[in-house]
């Protein structure tokens, strides 16, 4: 188990790789468990065995496997994480992969919670970085009519616990996001501001291609072809694509956002570029009245009949000075100086 995941994880370990491993009664704990017990739990009636896995190993994975009797394809995908957000059926159990995510650094980190659900057990196993079910558990617990509902509403539950973390993720970002906005037409952006930029629209691509997934794994979970659910509990998921929906509207209006910052960014540094552009061309312009007299008086020629004129001196000084002068107040009032 990696340092990484421990930091995340609150809950008391009873073993290592092992978070919680209970069975429930009527929607009460009853017992603390052993994985060796758990297959036997979850054939009594109306009992419910909910086991919570962290980064368990190749060998604690075959333990439950046996318990369960879980699918050797499922086994796979559990114990190597990087899957696709899906719902797989394996004979009587249902096996559900949903990406979690965590706000590390500035940075998106992203993990997985595998999910077997099968009558009377459920069984989450979590790689990388998400916030420890054992809240679920307390909530929950402190409403045994909800939680006896059994395995599928405890589904719900974990379910709904993963996509509501993905606002806190977001809610940071958008702060991040308006002091973006905020500061975009005070200034250019940098080099730096751009890159972390470019890094907030990739971590929200990604949080956007972890989320959609699950809409269609909810969608599934309502359809009448998984006799694991009880239609009972399909408005409960609905609920759920509601909130994914949610989350990608949001991720898709900050995108958006950013976009319209790096555009006014953009224009922002056009704008001052073509405002120093003009008063370059402003002041060379008057310059160029004083340098192509200068030039014409300076040339050595014997016949010039100005140099025999007393006030000449003076009087080109102050054509200079008027037509500068007149240069000047045309550019000024036409907003170039």
């Amino acid at each position: 188990m990696t340092e990484l995941a421990r930091k995340f994880d609150k809950g008391a370990e009873l073993e290592d790789g092992v978070v919680a491993s209970s069975v429930y009664l009527g929607g009460r704990r009853i017992a603390d468990i052993a994985i060796e017990e758990a297959g036997d739990w979850s054939e009594r009636e109306g009992h419910v065995v909910w086991i919570g896995l962290l980064e368990p190993s190749r060998e604690l994975l075959l333990r439950v496997q046996q318990q369960f009797h879980l699918h050797d394809l499922a086994i796979e995908d559990a114990e190597h994480p990087h899957q696709r957000p899906k719902v797989e059926q394996y004979g009587d159990a249902l096996f559900i992969v949903a990406r979690t995510a965590q706000l590390i650094q500035g940075r998106v980190d992203f993990g997985e919670t595998h999910i077997f659900v099968g009558k009377g057990y459920i069984v989450s196993v979590r790689h990388g970085v998400s916030t420890s079910y054992a809240a679920v558990r307390q909530h929950w617990e402190s409403c045994p009519s909800a939680l006896a509902k059994g395995e599928d509403f405890i589904l719900y539950a974990i379910l709904d616990f993963i996509v509501d973390n993905y606002m806190p993720v977001l809610e940071q970002i958008e702060e991040e996001v308006d002091r973006i906005e905020d500061g975009v037409l005070a200034r250019p952006m940098t080099s730096k501001d751009i890159e972390r930029l470019y890094m907030l629209r990739r971590d929200l691509l990604r949080l956007r291609n972890a989320a959609g997934p699950l809409v269609e794994v909810c969608r599934r979970l309502t359809s009448a072809d998984l006799p694991q659910l009880r239609p009972a509990m399909h408005p409960l998921f609905r609920d759920v694509t509601d909130h994914i929906r949610t989350v990608l509207e949001k991720v898709d209006n900050l995108r958006e956002v950013l976009a319209f910052a790096f555009e006014a960014s953009l224009l922002v540094g056009q704008s001052q570029e073509t405002a120093i552009a003009k008063k370059l061309a402003s002041w060379a312009a008057i310059l160029a009245v004083p340098t192509a007299l200068a030039g014409i008086y300076g040339m050595n020629f014997n016949d010039m009949p100005e140099l025999q004129f007393s006030y000449g001196y003076p009087t080109v000084l102050i054509a200079i000075a008027t037509i500068c002068s007149i240069l000047y107040w045309r550019f000024r009032k036409n907003g170039w100086l």
